[in-house]
């Protein structure tokens, strides 16, 4: 009898931890990605702001599996799924045909409506858009330098991030401290401390999915940063001369979107049911109800809690449930008893605010300040895949905390603004 074919769309944490979670099984896995390597997406934000380097977050996925034969990893990107005839079709114009398919092709930035706001904010969700939002970062500071007009300079060293939950948080922690304490020795003309940043929350807290008591440690240690922390204001509009709150315009030239995320279109692939998110609803086995054989986790699923509350977008959840699919996938293939109903184990939420201060909700153990920093960092570090990369963030956050250097301030490409040729 031929081997079971396995189609994995997605090499996000979901589908690795799925593919590692068949390993042994009588499958052939197929892995399909847009992008070549996988991406540690929760030090993102640090590429974005210097700290680190795209190769110290990022990892070759066919250097992954070289070992594992059964595994063949395409470059391609889905684009249709046929379910009668059990096939997906992709971007190549190729067709594969699967015994099972599992869906776990992630989100993308949600403009709520205003798509076109993209091109002056972008979002944070891949190592191009943490490479455009670092150079933006860096050219900011090069052209407040040499500007002639101080409403110019002024434009140039306000930074606006919109969306107060850990990304946003944490991008407007590192720049500050970058603005505060790593260029001012750096420039002559201007003075980098004057930098306004920007944190802007339509919503009533920072963090919003932390106790009060860590929000508002959270909003004090920005506001220390010289972070400009703006709650209960939705933006009306981005343009490239700002960033209109309200009716209020506020001249920036350097805007970061972390408001929301939208779902791949993967439940419409499907035909899924689907929330207002793009999300395509699962049954307690992660499959979708109509059809058995095809699986959604991580990002693009709606899983629903005991409490009615749904699975968090969070990595360790897609790797709980790419790990628990990889299980119920198993005990098919052997006709043993299926797993009990997927539940989602909360391991604690995590933020750092700078390169010193961080909260860390354990539920009834909650820490904050320099230790909550420490814990946050060997929690990252222990996540990260292979010893050189452990060993390469390690020294970058040290070289960081005893220096107050960042090693990661190179523009590799020259950006065409307005008013440049």
């Amino acid at each position: 009898m031929a081997e079971h074919k396995v189609v994995v769309v997605g090499g996000g944490f979901g589908g690795l931890s799925l593919v590692n979670g068949l390993k042994g099984a009588p499958v052939q896995v197929t892995l399909i990605d847009r992008r070549n390597h996988h991406l540690f997406q929760p030090l993102l934000y640090q590429v974005a702001t210097t700290a680190l380097a795209t190769s110290e977050i990022a990892w070759p996925i066919r250097g992954l599996y070289r070992d594992r034969k059964e595994v063949t990893t395409l470059l391609d990107e889905v684009v249709g799924v046929d379910r009668e005839a059990k096939t997906v079709t992709l971007r190549s114009g190729d067709t594969l045909p699967y015994d099972t398919l599992v869906l776990a092709t992630g989100a993308r930035h949600a403009y709520f409506g205003h798509d076109d706001w993209e091109g002056v904010a972008p979002g944070l969700k891949t190592l191009e858009d943490a490479t455009t939002i670092r150079r933006r970062l860096l050219l900011a500071f090069e052209r407040a330098e040499i500007a002639e007009k101080t409403s110019e300079v002024d434009a140039l060293l306000t930074f606006a991030i919109i969306g107060a939950g850990p990304t946003g948080v944490e991008l407007a922690g590192m720049i500050g401290d970058l603005a505060n304490n790593v260029l001012p020795p750096e420039f002559r003309k201007i003075d980098t401390r004057r930098t306004r940043v920007l944190l802007i929350e339509a919503g009533q807290r920072v963090l919003p999915a932390f106790s009060e008591d860590l929000s508002d440690y959270a909003k004090d240690a920005l506001k220390k940063l010289g972070v400009e922390v703006r709650l209960g204001e939705p933006v009306t509009n981005i343009t490239e001369e700002g960033v209109t709150i309200g009716d209020m315009l506020v001249p920036c030239r350097t805007v970061v979107w972390a408001a929301g995320v939208q779902a791949s279109p993967a439940a419409k692939w499907v035909d899924a049911p689907s929330d207002r998110a793009g999300r395509a609803r699962v049954g307690p086995d992660l499959a979708i109800e109509s059809d058995h054989s095809i699986f959604v986790i991580g990002d693009t699923a709606l899983v629903n809690q005991e409490d009615g509350k749904p699975v968090p977008g969070i990595a360790p959840a897609a790797k709980q449930q790419g790990e628990y699919v990889a299980r119920v996938i198993k005990s098919r293939l052997t006709a043993k008893p299926a797993p009990a109903p997927f539940k989602y184990k909360h391991q604690g939420s995590l933020a750092t605010i700078g390169k010193r201060a961080a909260v860390i909700d354990f539920g009834r153990i909650k820490l904050t300040g320099t230790l909550a920093w420490w814990i946050w960092g060997i929690a990252h570090i222990y996540f990260l895949i292979g010893t050189r990369s452990r060993l390469a963030v390690a020294w970058s956050w040290l070289w960081i905390y005893l220096s107050g250097q960042h090693s990661a301030r190179l523009i590799t490409q020259k950006e065409t603004l307005k008013g440049e040729v």
